[in-house]
């Protein structure tokens, strides 16, 4: 009994491992890269991740390339303005404190990539550089997950950027 507990542990720790990608660059540790899969025609796709800077100074993620996705790539916000959803594009980049962590997901911070060239497929991955004011560049590789479920009717989707189509 103790053996197939001790194989089940296993298993499961390599699907996580299998699951979850991190990258460091310096200070700087990037937790899953990840988009979620588009409907042919669908014009932008969303990205996301976890940056933790575990300097001691601040650091700040001011662009993002995927040429092979699209040649505009922004860094968004979205956030409550008068008890209205907007989102806007920080072209300066998102602050990265000293010692903390900044989650880039959908409904908050997050990455648009504008145009896309082609549909993003569940299980493709593609190539991105991040590039960070002191840190520098790194390559890593956004996995593309499952959409998002629908939203119920009558609810607005946090995720959703149908008013992109740029």
């Amino acid at each position: 009994m103790k053996r197939i507990l001790a194989t089940l542990a296993v298993l499961a720790l390599s699907a996580c491992a299998v699951l979850a990608h991190d990258f460091t660059l310096g200070d700087l540790k990037i937790h899953h890269p990840a988009s979620r899969a588009t409907l042919p025609g669908q014009p932008v796709g969303g990205g996301f991740m976890t940056i933790t800077n575990t300097g001691a100074a601040a650091d700040r993620l001011v662009s993002i390339a995927a040429p092979d996705v699209s040649d505009d790539v922004q860094i968004h916000e979205m956030a409550m303005e008068n008890d209205v959803m907007k989102m806007r594009q920080l072209a300066d980049g998102v602050e990265l404190p000293a010692g903390a962590t900044v989650e880039l997901k959908s409904g908050g911070l997050h990455v648009m990539f504008m145009k896309i060239k082609h549909p993003l497929k569940e299980g493709d991955k593609f190539k991105a550089t991040l590039t960070f004011e002191k840190a520098g560049k790194i390559d890593v590789d956004f996995k593309v997950e499952a959409a998002k479920p629908a939203a119920k009717e009558g609810e607005a989707a946090a995720g959703d950027h149908s008013g992109h189509g740029g």
